[in-house]
């Protein structure tokens, strides 16, 4: 049996078909328009929430005098639902949605998801693979003559040439590849602001040359005779190895990932030329960040803080967002697997408490709400209002983390303003409870004993997550993560408050199994510190290489793309697995596999029943034989064969 999705009427008595932004001719008639300035077109549902990015750039334009329509999870075997309001006058803005469509759709092993947890009653299905691309083109058909401008995570994150875990391929620019006349990076508002006026001005597309966040393609000619930037302050191009190179040459895709990465900060980021074939993709430097000011307007409008009201089931990524409080935007951890800093920047974007509070009062009015903020942060929660002391030196600074291999002299990390804000929001009227879920920056947190004891005592349900993701100071280097020291620390501190606060709770640490520089002989150490620390981790994610971060780089090269040396990564399927069977030392599910981990990591002396040993012998005869000799077998291939050096396998 199928299940439908019904759709409810448009018609149906008593609906404000102004509420939303339009998706029909009806809610366009409805406002006394006869067409768009620009249409979004977009993969995941209609949510009118700030935390989807298709409706926040949507209310922002319109705040600005533009008729904007939006068109959510088109059929894209035809251009009949993107007909149905018209051509824009404008552009056509196109995002794949809140993730990247391939990482949405599969896992670390490549194993098609059960959920997608951004359309309506989490049904997959609904968005193709590699969206940008294909609502790229399809617009294209849909209205030829109109500008295409691409923008989203998955458009940001693939705009240079860029290895693709999914096809295990260097693939090109999602720009060049989606047929599109501009693509949009990092944060959209300013950039898609002023695409937007200048366009509306009569500029044509063609002129929108020198856009901030911006990235275009230049033609045979265009491009040839740039003259490469030979200073940081010499505002000139920097020069990135071409696509025929990087595809060609595991040591110039690592060049390209260094080189982007210092062009990174608003302040001093040189535009970039990357050749592809006969034409070339040239990024602007990035957006300048928004002010508390312009972030206090972006979450001030009139969101109608609901899915499109003709979707009957829910939307599961809106049921965990829609009653928590998003207070600032951007990381300066610079997480080597992480790609929010790429996206949204190292410059922490904050919200005023008037701010959030007003935001607060929204919430109170909503028919569902409880009194229960489900979350109030952000990427890093406790980097709210956290900045460089001296902008002078932020506009200046080439640092990749503010906080690795320590914390900047230069950095400030006060946490009052936090602590002010939490005391505001939990006292506010209609509020019961108020959570932090996002993710907390320990070596941050340690640094306020008052934090961690206002946290355990009024923010905490019982548990709380926390990321030290492994404990070996080699891995943990190539994470650019504290070392698991600092954790250790923050986790005796926040025992002590919680149980000064008369609470039993704990911390839920996630760890990464797989990670470039992890053997398995440092999954064996980290199974050992688990162990030792009484540890059964439940939230275990298999490292998966999303694309532009620097550990996908290191993934695909093998090649630490900072110093150059050579760094082990597993690439197999059945190792990756092995990997994480390791830290699942304790659940029987996995013993079969953390016995061969052992075997093959030469510690099968952690094989038995004995206090120190981490699994239990096989129950079955002639089991642990048939391991070692299929251990010995591998280790007796020689896999360097034919490898430079930097590939050799040790």
């Amino acid at each position: 049996m199928t299940i439908v999705q019904i759709r409810k009427s448009a018609h149906a008595s008593g609906r404000d078909l102004r509420r939303f932004l339009p998706t029909t001719r009806a809610e366009m008639e409805a406002r006394g328009w006869d067409e768009l300035d620009v249409l979004l077109v977009n993969g995941d549902a209609y949510v009118d929430h700030p935390a989807f990015g298709a409706a926040l750039i949507g209310r922002f334009l319109e705040a600005r005098g533009f008729r904007v329509g939006v068109i959510s999870q088109p059929d894209w075997r035809t251009t009949d639902d993107l007909l149905r309001m018209g051509p824009p006058r404008l552009f056509v803005g196109i995002t794949a949605g809140n993730m990247d469509s391939m990482l949405n759709k599969l896992t670390a092993q490549k194993k098609i998801r059960s959920e997608d947890q951004y359309s309506p009653g989490g049904r997959t299905g609904l968005r193709p693979n590699r969206a940008t691309i294909v609502y790229g083109n399809l617009c294209r058909r849909a209205f030829p003559g109109v500008p295409l401008v691409l923008g989203g995570i998955e458009a940001s994150l693939r705009r240079i040439a860029h290895y693709d875990y999914w096809s295990d391929q260097v693939r090109r620019s999602v720009l060049l590849d989606a047929k599109a006349d501009l693509l949009i990076f990092g944060m959209g508002e300013r950039p898609v602001w002023e695409v937007a006026e200048r366009l509306r001005r009569g500029q044509t597309i063609r002129d929108l040359r020198d856009v901030r966040g911006t990235a275009l393609v230049l033609r045979k000619g265009e491009w040839e005779e740039i003259e490469p930037s030979r200073f940081v302050s010499d505002g000139k191009a920097v020069i990135l190895p071409s696509y025929e190179e990087v595809v060609r040459d595991k040591e110039a895709f690592a060049e390209m990932s260094r080189r982007f990465q210092y062009e990174t900060n608003p302040g001093n980021g040189r535009p970039l030329v990357q050749a592809h074939g006969e034409e070339a993709v040239y990024f602007n430097p990035p957006a300048i960040p928004l002010e508390t000011k312009d972030m206090d307007e972006l979450y001030d409008l009139p969101f109608a803080r609901a899915a499109h009201y003709t979707y009957s089931e829910p939307i599961p990524a809106f049921e965990t967002v829609k009653h928590s409080i998003v207070t600032m935007r951007g990381c300066f951890g610079g997480c080597t697997f992480c790609s929010i800093t790429e996206h949204e920047g190292r410059v922490i974007q904050s919200r005023s408490a008037e701010s959030i509070l007003k935001e607060i009062r929204a919430l109170r009015r909503m028919d569902d709400f409880r009194g229960s903020i489900s979350d109030l942060g952000g990427p890093t929660a406790n980097m709210y209002m956290m900045k460089c002391k001296d902008p002078a030196i932020e506009s200046k600074c080439r640092r990749l983390s503010c906080v690795h291999p320590g914390v900047c002299e230069n950095l400030e990390t006060d946490h009052e303003p936090l602590l002010d804000l939490m005391r505001a929001v939990r006292e506010s009227e209609g509020v019961k409870k108020v959570f932090i879920a996002s993710g907390i920056r320990y070596d941050l947190a340690e640094r306020s004993p008052e934090f961690i004891e206002e946290l355990a005592k009024w923010h905490v349900g019982g548990q709380l997550s926390v990321a030290p993701e492994h404990s070996k100071k080699d891995v943990l280097d190539k994470m650019k993560k504290p070392g698991i020291e600092s954790y250790e620390r923050f986790a005796e501190q926040f025992q002590c408050a919680s149980e000064d606060a008369g609470k039993n709770q704990f911390l839920v640490p996630y760890f990464i199994s797989g990670h470039p520089g992890s053997a398995l002989k440092d999954m064996v150490d980290l199974a050992l510190w688990l162990k030792k620390k009484g540890m059964r981790p439940r939230q275990v994610q298999d490292f998966i290489p999303t694309p532009m971060s620097m550990a996908t780089c290191m993934y695909y090269t093998g090649i630490d793309p900072f110093t150059k040396a050579p760094v082990y990564t597993a690439k197999e399927m059945h190792e990756k697995r092995l990997q994480k069977a390791l830290l699942l030392y304790w659940d029987q599910a996995h013993h079969d596999e953390a016995r061969e981990a052992l075997i093959k990591a030469g510690r099968a002396d952690l094989i038995g029943s004995k206090p120190h040993c981490l699994v239990p012998p096989a129950s079955g005869k002639g089991s642990m034989p048939i391991a070692m000799k299929r251990a010995r077998a591998e280790r007796g291939k020689c896999t360097n064969k034919g490898r430079k050096p930097h590939e050799v396998r040790r």
